[in-house]
């Protein structure tokens, strides 16, 4: 139901763009390739944890069901939210450098890839979660990313200004590129992307 969800969601946001619907086929490409018997016996080993910044997920999936933006990010937020209970949440490495409020204020959690519900090869798929008034920091890596956003929020990429994309909308960082993102008066809901 989430991967039904997420191509229905992806779709919609791409509509009217070709670059980017480009993108949205070679995550579902990877997506459709049949799981390994390595991966798919690994879908059971995660156990599920839970970090104090989920307490800001309810709020976030209600507003991502109350935005009047595209209903299919709606039905995606619910289908995270009862996924929730399943996932392994962990923060960013060196999360502790930022301080108390980041360290608390943030998780992560895999649902396709190493350490996720599902492993499948070319693809990573994840969920960042963020407290209201925070800052995630300026990072980067050799994946190219891309984020469906699922609440209200600001992302900055490379010397670019902070640009909010809408619930629904999509985030395409390409590799290596510096990027950030930050939650405003409400907390930041996203799933995120990586393909290889």
């Amino acid at each position: 139901r989430l991967l039904d969800a997420l191509r229905a969601a992806f779709d919609a946001a791409t509509r009217d763009d070709s670059a980017r619907r480009a993108l949205v086929e070679r995550l579902s490409a990877s997506l459709d390739r049949p799981r390994t018997v390595e991966s798919a016996g690994a879908a059971g080993a995660v156990t599920p944890t839970r970090l104090p910044a989920c307490r800001h997920l309810e709020r976030a999936v209600a507003n991502a069901e109350a935005s009047g933006g595209a209903p299919t990010s709606a039905a995606l937020a619910r289908a995270l939210a009862d996924l929730a209970p399943a996932l392994r949440w962990y923060r960013r490495v060196g999360s502790e450098a930022h301080g108390a409020a980041f360290r608390d204020g943030h998780a992560n959690a895999f649902l396709v890839g190493p350490g996720g519900l599902e492993d499948r090869s070319g693809a990573t798929v994840g969920l960042s979660l963020m407290a209201p008034n925070l800052r995630y920091p300026d990072h980067r890596h050799p994946p190219e990313e891309f984020y469906l956003v699922l609440s209200p929020g600001r992302w900055r990429r490379g010397p670019s200004d902070w640009f909010e994309p809408g619930v629904g909308g999509l985030v395409h960082n390409p590799p290596d590129v510096v990027h950030a993102m930050r939650a405003d008066a409400e907390p930041l809901l996203a799933i995120w992307c990586l393909l290889e």
